[in-house]
């Protein structure tokens, strides 16, 4: 019968081996997805200047639109004023 560590020392060398592989292959997309996002980031920085750029135009435009209104109102009441 063979001894006990005969055995498990090269089940243990196997497995030690296996985990080294498989931790490489994690390391090796790790990286990969590392550099997607890195890639993605500064993407995403440029839509949210973007959205907040055309928000803030936005609500700049609708406030000029309403001092227009508001200015035409005032017109219109002073010309019924004189009626």
């Amino acid at each position: 019968m063979a001894e006990p560590q005969e055995i498990i020392l090269p089940l243990l060398r196997e497995m030690r081996a296996e985990m080294r592989d498989g931790f490489s292959r994690i390391d090796l997309k790790l990286e990969q997805h590392d550099g997607r996002f890195d890639k993605l980031e500064p993407r995403f920085d440029n839509l949210r200047q973007a959205v907040s750029g055309k928000s803030v135009l936005g609500r700049y435009a609708a406030a000029e639109v309403e001092e227009r209104l508001e200015a035409l109102e005032r017109r219109m009441e002073a010309l019924e004023t004189r009626s």
